[in-house]
């Protein structure tokens, strides 16, 4: 019998996402094929120290972001892990066969982990690192997809320096978007920093807030329509799923991270999403064309706006979406007939799959033998 692969479920990290990736990590153990798969569990935690968990203590852990954290353990010494020999160590220990990050946000889906996967030469579950840098960088995302055609909202960038150089100018421009605004940090997920903006007053203050997780920030018109999510799996020839929305039910009036993660009641979803055939091919286009033009690889999932005229906004992209118990990404593989386990497999095949394609290419001029 041949032996199980390796899986290095990597999550924690050092963003604002850090309890959420725990509560990604803990879906993901539980629904890995243990007969096909070895897991290997690596908590970051919030000082950037990689160490070792165990699968009891995750499965067993609290739902509620605000009770989760990363168990004290054994260090997992990253030469160890990689295959080389670790320090101190007379013989390498048992290396990974793939990593499974599942981390969000900032140093981790950003192409900081994917980058130094690349360097130790481990295969990996999701984009590589030029497409993991775009999808966590709302900026340059949004002024990719304009460029290809694709509708965003109308948005302004503002960076720290400007803002801190002239406050009442950076306003000023911003707010020529009109209200309400979205105010967001450029490089975070799970609705960290966003903030609605209803008056020219308290814009502001949501811009501090924004500043707060990045030195760069997002200011974007606000969509009057339906918020619809897609979900994409697959390497040189992806595949969509079925479309779901997000119907937001919470007193913060937009998909907010304790509308998300904190208030049970705080949305509803609507699966599939109640649009035409017509629509929904079109959805599905859109959220194929963004995946392709923002260089993306292994999953993603993509968020449109549906405005009363009809029309299909991308929102944003993200390259490793939640796998929480109310996480989108594995409910609509899910409704499109993919359960978990089986989703998770697909994913960590794809990345086996990439490194084997990525292994035939040259890497010198010299004549082959």
């Amino acid at each position: 019998m041949s032996r199980r692969i390796r899986v290095g479920i990597v999550f924690g990290g050092q963003s604002a996402e850090h309890e959420i990736s725990i509560l990604s990590a803990r879906n993901v153990l539980a629904a890995l094929d243990l007969s096909r798969f070895e897991p290997v569990l690596i908590g970051i935690d919030k000082s950037g120290r990689w160490l070792l968990q165990d699968a009891g203590r995750l499965l067993a852990s609290e739902r509620d972001p605000r009770l989760v954290r990363i168990e004290h353990g054994a260090p997992a010494e990253l030469p160890s892990v990689f295959g080389s020999e670790a320090p101190g160590q007379g013989a390498p220990l048992q290396p990974l066969d793939v990593v499974f990050p599942v981390l969000h946000g900032t140093i981790g889906e950003d192409g900081c982990v994917q980058g130094l996967l690349e360097v130790a030469g481990v295969p990996y579950v999701g984009a590589g690192v030029l497409g993991s840098a775009i999808g966590m960088d709302k900026d340059v995302m949004k002024r990719l997809l304009r460029d290809a055609g694709i509708a965003v909202a109308d948005f302004r960038t503002l960076r720290r320096a400007r803002f801190d150089a002239d406050c009442a100018a950076a306003c000023a421009e911003l707010a020529a978007l009109g209200l309400p605004l979205f105010v967001k940090p450029a490089n975070a997920g799970s609705s960290v920093g966003i903030s609605r903006v209803t008056q020219h007053a308290d814009l502001e203050q949501a811009l501090r807030r924004a500043f707060e997780f990045d030195s760069k920030v997002l200011a974007e018109a606000a969509v009057a329509g339906r918020e619809i999510e897609l979900a994409v799996l697959g390497g040189t020839a992806p595949s969509v799923s079925i479309a779901g929305e997000i119907i937001v039910e919470h007193r913060d009036g937009f998909y907010s991270y304790d509308a998300k993660y904190i208030d049970e009641q705080g949305v509803k979803f609507e699966l599939p999403a109640k649009i035409t055939p017509e629509q929904q091919a079109e959805a599905q286009a859109i959220a194929l064309r963004t995946f392709e033009v923002l260089e993306c690889e292994g999953l993603a999932r993509v968020d449109l706006f549906l405005n009363a005229a009809g029309t299909f906004l991308v929102n944003e992209i993200n390259t490793l979406p939640g796998f929480t118990a109310i996480s989108m990404y594995p409910k609509l593989w899910a409704l499109s007939g993919i359960p978990q386990q089986v989703l998770i497999t697909r994913l960590i095949d794809l990345a086996l799959e990439r490194a084997r394609q990525r292994a035939r290419l040259r890497r010198s001029m010299a004549a082959h033998p």
